[in-house]
């Protein structure tokens, strides 16, 4: 039995789409047919019909026959997007209830009511989120925040959602572009040192395939220590590094290498492009 009762649209099938409702559906959160998806091109949503969805190729029947909707669509098409949704919207009771809920990069939520201010009722809701692509794993992390119209049990209800692909936590919307740097490009900036200490293993002489799982086993093994212990990642590095010994040497030289410096501009440099991408 799911345990929400509502039905759930996507605007956009892409890959976040994908993984935030193909894991609502494995998690028993909600049933593939209480699951709507909208795409410009119907072929390219099979996936989501291979697990029993509905799919369509018109956006304005995601916000007709669902409750709460999931804007899903890249920040510089949100404009065109509301624009044809407004054209094609009639006023009803109905908008008193529905629940939109972005995961549009950069974009505000009074940019996101704006252009959604043709729903009518007793105020629009909607809920700003930046998930990213762990969620297809069930390790996402997430972070949210409400407009003022948006209720406690609202809140309740998307917070079960994400929350079931990894963890989830409400924020001020002042620290979501901040938090999207750490969290919404992480992944991107672990995979780099994924494969970065992979092929130092190749360079040591380990097989390619062997020397990446090991290597991403490491990772998810320290991820899970600093999780469970509740240590400070640098006493927990300090109890690995034996005074002479191997560890503390390539700890040196990461801090040669500026590593440490180059991530905090990393996060610097893609929290501030979050921000940027929200004024276009």
């Amino acid at each position: 039995m799911a345990k929400l009762d509502e039905r759930i649209g996507f605007i956009g099938g892409g890959s976040m789409a994908f993984a935030i409702g193909s894991g609502l559906i494995s998690g028993g959160i909600v049933k593939a047919s209480q699951v709507m998806v909208s795409g410009p091109h119907i072929e390219n949503l099979s996936r989501w019909r291979d697990l029993g969805t509905s799919i369509t190729d018109e956006n304005y029947d995601v916000i007709e026959h669902t409750d709460i909707i999931f804007i899903c669509v890249k920040p510089h098409v949100l404009e065109p997007c509301a624009a044809q949704l407004k054209y094609k919207h009639v006023p009803s009771a109905k908008d008193a209830n529905k629940l939109f809920v972005s995961v549009l990069a950069g974009t505000t939520l009074k940019t996101l009511e704006e252009r959604f201010a043709f729903i009518e009722g007793l105020g629009l809701k909607m809920i700003r989120t930046m998930p990213n692509t762990s969620m297809q794993v069930g390790e996402g992390c997430t972070v949210y925040s409400g407009n003022s119209h948006v209720s406690h049990q609202d809140l309740e209800k998307v917070h079960l959602m994400l929350n079931s692909l990894g963890l989830a936590q409400q924020v001020p919307e002042s620290m979501i572009d901040a938090v999207t740097g750490v969290t919404g490009c992480g992944p991107a900036f672990v995979y780099t040192i994924i494969e970065a200490l992979a092929d130092g293993g190749v360079k040591q002489g380990v097989p390619r395939q062997m020397a990446i799982q090991f290597a991403a086993q490491t990772l998810l093994g320290a991820s899970k220590t600093v999780l469970l212990t509740g240590k400070h990642p640098a006493v927990l590095r300090d109890e690995v590094c034996s005074p002479g010994g191997s560890t503390i040497v390539g700890v040196h030289e990461l801090e040669k290498g500026n590593l440490r410096a180059t991530l905090i501009n990393a996060v610097e440099k893609s929290s501030l492009r979050s921000a940027e991408l929200g004024k276009k």
